[in-house]
């Protein structure tokens, strides 16, 4: 970590986001490779919605400012997807994998949206 980096309380947060990412990213390559989306192709919405907040950030990560500016414009579709990805998983499978998939992407997403709303408050009295 530079003094920089040190200085800038955006960086922790920016690294908190990703590593919630990360937990989404399991979630959307879980449901990508399963069986089950072949019967379900409505499952492929939390692919999509993961991999677009991912496209979004990814190569921003330098500069927190920008990094937040992208995530708090893709959080509402991540969260809408998610939202309808906990009514299809129950209609794809009622296997223990789809529940733990189901409650992993809402608490990353949960766990995404509070971090977001840290920046505000940072950003904010700024």
């Amino acid at each position: 970590m530079t003094k920089h980096d040190s200085d800038n309380p955006l960086t922790g947060l920016a690294r908190d986001f990703q590593q919630k990412m990360a937990h989404a990213w399991m979630v959307r390559t879980f449901i990508k490779h399963s069986d089950e989306v072949d019967d379900f192709p409505e499952l492929m919405g939390i692919v999509r919605a993961v991999f677009d907040m991912s496209r979004a950030i990814e190569n921003k990560i330098e500069d927190p400012a920008i990094y937040f500016k992208f995530a708090g414009k893709k959080i509402g579709k991540l969260r809408k997807a998610v939202t309808q990805f906990r009514d299809d998983a129950w209609r794809a499978s009622t296997h223990t994998n789809f529940q733990q998939a189901v409650m992993s992407v809402e608490r990353a997403t949960d766990d995404m949206e509070a971090l977001l709303e840290q920046v505000r408050e940072i950003t904010s009295a700024s």
